[in-house]
């Protein structure tokens, strides 16, 4: 129920079934989002600070370089300096992060990920390793062994490895090239597996109430491969293959979920995407509009246990209103046609912070696959605001504003309208990003069941 990561620039982002195993609230990439903002907000401390040391009224002057003959250093001094130079937010490598994971799904846990980042000759960071030690209070220590690699603007992966003392277990890598689409072709790979403990059900159709959730246990492994054909730099058609295994446990948190639920099953999703896309970017964006068509079969004859079919449109829009403000909107709707009995996993997911095509939607005032139905639709508007740019760790940061507003409903039958009963939530997003790779965001959300945050790696659409 849960997808994971957009490996996002002009390209169709990998298929992103279920969950993705970093999508745990502040936790993995996403205390990496947190520093991105705390890294900000420090910075801008250490400035103020400077600036109160200054008489009143007085001009803050630069402080003249002192010359090195005036008074050389000690061996004790220098050694200092070069400890403390790796604290030194603007220019150090290293950032420890204190992790305070909060999730509506799976509460809230403790720990300490250091980051260090690695940058090439042009200041770029080309790779980020962040490992880190947690703690939950029900599922006990654990820790993640995560690295991200940024060869170039047409390339990028990554590997992350996990475990719990009770319970969870994780794996995730994917290597993508192609991104740019100046060649004919776009490919992708990703393997995961993933034990969770933290997923809720709470029945199916748009009027599920908080009073019944439950919990389970989900273990899925697939192979995800996307072949794209880039007819122009415009216009792809992208083959995304998936084969799957999921097996639903009974829940350890809470109340379990219904024992009809539990079981295992397998699938073999084959989708075909064809995407217009005039953005300068997919991964940092200012402006340009996308359109992606996509539709899917999973078939009992062909390698799987359950058989449904899907169609849909997914749209993304950027305005830029100036040279601070960009208005960014977003829109979707997933049929799956048929009346055959669908896994609950499998249906259209509404809930969470993130936008995969032909998967779940965001509705970022509710925990993730909050609703869940066969057919869906979802828009969202935001006001992506430049609030300003800071120096550090040796290149430029901009650090982004931006107020939100999503809405969404899941529907039964194709019939139904898409916009009757809609359900509605607000609030804003704190953004970090290191061109030409990197968006580390952290976003606040409020709709009828109370604050949800979240956070990652990419805008959320």
């Amino acid at each position: 129920m849960r997808g994971e990561r957009e490996t996002a620039r002009p390209q169709a982002a990998p298929m992103e079934p279920l969950r993705r195993p970093s999508d745990r609230g502040l936790s993995g990439w996403c205390a990496i989002a947190g520093a991105a903002v705390a890294l900000a907000l420090a910075a801008i401390g250490a400035e103020a600070q400077e600036m109160e040391s200054a008489p009143q009224g007085a001009p803050v002057m630069p402080r003249p370089p002192v010359p090195e003959a005036a008074r050389p250093a000690t061996s004790s001094e220098s050694s200092a300096s070069g400890l403390m130079s790796l604290f030194d937010l603007r220019n150090s490598p290293f950032i420890p992060v204190p992790e305070v994971t909060t999730d509506p799904n799976a509460g809230t846990s403790f720990g300490i990920l250091p980051v260090y980042l690695v940058t090439n000759d042009q200041k770029e960071i080309s790779r980020i390793y962040a490992p880190d030690i947690l703690y939950h209070p029900t599922l006990g220590v654990g820790g993640h062994f995560r690295v991200f690699g940024y060869p170039s603007t047409d390339t990028e992966w990554y590997v992350v490895a996990g475990a719990k003392q009770r319970i969870e277990r994780e794996f995730d890598a994917l290597y993508t090239t192609g991104i740019t689409r100046t060649g004919p072709w776009s490919l992708s790979g990703r393997t995961v597996y993933d034990r969770s403990a933290t997923e809720r059900f709470f029945g199916v159709g748009n009027d599920t109430v908080l009073a019944n959730r439950t919990n389970f246990t989900e273990e899925q492994a697939y192979f995800a491969a996307d072949l794209g054909w880039n007819v122009t730099r415009q216009l792809q058609a992208q083959l995304q293959l998936r084969p799957r295994a999921v097996q639903i446990e009974p829940g350890t948190l809470e109340r379990s979920i219904d024992p009809s639920q539990l079981g295992s099953e397998n699938d073999f999703l084959n989708r075909l995407v064809v995407t217009w896309d005039t953005r300068d970017s997919t991964i940092i964006p200012t402006r340009g509009f996308e359109l992606a068509a996509f539709a899917g079969v999973s078939d009992r004859q062909f390698l799987s246990s359950i058989s449904y079919t899907e169609l849909g449109l997914d749209a993304r829009h950027l305005l830029p209103i100036d040279d601070r403000f960009t208005l960014a909107s977003h829109a979707s709707l997933r049929y799956m046609p048929g009346s055959g009995d669908i896994p609950f996993w499998a249906l259209s997911s509404l809930g969470g912070d993130r936008s995969i095509i032909g998967e779940r939607q965001p509705l970022r005032g509710f925990g993730e696959g909050r609703f869940l139905d066969r057919n869906m639709f979802s828009g969202t508007l935001e006001l992506r605001t430049r609030v300003f740019d800071l120096n550090l760790f040796s290149q430029t940061l901009t650090f982004e504003a931006a107020p939100f507003i999503d809405t969404g409903q899941v529907f039964h039958r194709m019939s139904d309208s898409p916009i009757n009963h809609l359900h509605y939530a607000g609030g804003i997003g704190f953004r970090g990003i290191a061109h030409p790779f990197i968006v580390g965001y952290v976003d606040i959300g409020y709709g009828d069941e109370g604050v949800a945050i979240f956070s990652g790696i990419n805008y959320p659409f």
